[in-house]
């Protein structure tokens, strides 16, 4: 009789260096007890959460699959091929929930195509908690990853988001590398209507969080050091 199918469990991590268990539910610990095979971004700092959360853990006996912006496409299959031996795997994110601004979601797409069971843990997600602390539409809203980096089409793209914005009632998403965001929000004072509301969120769940929403008039009033700090920007025009 063949085994049955193991499972793929989406495994959040922290979004900074706090306490593992600060932050995420101890159900997240006792997966990661029970399982020695991940699917990864980084070996290393895979492998330093891991022991972070699971210090008993054997380092030697774990498996690594490495998924990150060189993995070929054709390779993913057999990611998950220990999951049709009855094994368990986890899909490590490098940083909040996987799958979420995220490459694990093309895995995710394999195990569903290959009958496998997804399930998702609960843990943070900077893209929700932002909005969550923004006070803005979190009925519709759109994430949009990163801006364009040319200053024109910039510009043209925080003026149709702001436009979008207005016309759908929509809270707009977006970040920034982390040592461009004091010129992204420079950027969107200077571009959008200075009554359009900007939220900063940035350092989510770490000791230096920092969440505010005000206008681009006031931001400018009031601005706040941003430079590689991990921060999402989102935008409102009512």
């Amino acid at each position: 009789m063949a085994n049955p199918l193991g499972k793929l469990f989406l495994i959040p991590t922290t979004l900074g260096d706090n306490d593992p268990l600060e932050v995420l539910p101890i159900k997240v610990k006792q997966i990661i007890d029970q399982i020695d095979t991940f699917i990864v971004e980084n070996d290393k700092t895979a492998r330093h959460f891991i022991k972070r959360i699971s210090p008993e853990k054997s380092q030697p006996a774990l498996k690594m699959f490495h998924l990150n912006k060189h993995t070929d496409a054709a390779d993913l299959p057999t990611f998950l091929e220990p999951c049709l031996n009855g094994v368990n795997v986890g899909l490590l994110s490098e940083a909040g929930c996987p799958g979420i601004a995220d490459p694990g979601a093309d895995v995710v797409k394999i195990a569903h195509q290959k009958n496998i069971k997804v399930v998702p843990l609960v843990g943070p997600s900077s893209i929700l908690m932002a909005l969550m602390g923004s006070g803005m539409n979190g009925q519709r809203f759109a994430f949009n990853g990163y801006l364009p980096i040319d200053k024109g089409e910039r510009k043209s793209e925080i003026k149709r988001l702001e436009r979008l914005s207005f016309e759908q009632d929509q809270s707009q998403l977006f970040i920034e590398t982390p040592y461009r965001n004091n010129k992204m929000l420079e950027d969107l004072c200077s571009v959008l209507d200075q009554n359009t509301n900007i939220c900063v969120a940035c350092d989510i769940t770490l000791p230096t969080e920092f969440i505010k929403t005000q206008t681009a008039s006031q931001w400018k009033k009031n601005s706040v050091d941003l430079h590689k700090r991990p921060t999402l920007f989102i935008l409102h025009k009512s």
